[in-house]
């Protein structure tokens, strides 16, 4: 439905999400919400023996094979404990702030909007024209038209 929100709204893109220790997020849009797809995405974005904080979802559970594999559990919206996974809950929040101002993305170039929010946070303490203009000369008109637009 247009007007819900959350895991049940219509239409919607999943992204997965990591935030690693040194304040680096990497992100993943996804089809579908399994844990197949958590772990093979866990797989690629980490080294095995890692430490994982997770929330509760039962596909995080077989994260503890791969590493070490904290669960926080909450109480109406809030850790219960000393752990938490304030970090990449910090980042959804920045993320959404950056995106609400468009009302919207097309699912054509969300990828794309999702990239310059991720740049922009893993950037965050650095100023973005130089690096933004180095980036652009390394890269050929082919490579940009190639990420540009793609097919979901």
């Amino acid at each position: 439905r247009p007007v819900k929100t959350g895991w049940g709204a219509a239409g919607k893109i999943i992204v997965f999400g990591i935030l690693k220790r040194n304040g680096i997020v990497r992100l993943c849009p996804v089809e579908k919400r399994t844990k197949k797809e958590v772990v093979r995405l866990t797989r690629l974005h980490t080294k095995p023996g890692s430490l994982y904080y997770t929330d509760e979802w039962k596909a995080y559970a077989s994260l503890a094979i791969r590493g070490d594999h904290v669960v926080v559990k909450k109480v109406r919206g809030k850790p219960k404990g000393k752990e938490h996974i304030n970090g990449i809950e910090g980042f959804w929040s920045y993320a959404k702030h950056w995106l609400y101002t468009y009302r919207g993305v097309p699912h054509k170039l969300f990828h794309l909007y999702l990239g310059e929010v991720s740049y922009r946070f893993n950037h965050r303490h650095e100023a973005l024209f130089p690096l933004l203009h180095k980036a652009l000369l390394r890269i050929t008109k082919e490579q940009i038209d190639q990420i540009l637009v793609r097919d979901l």
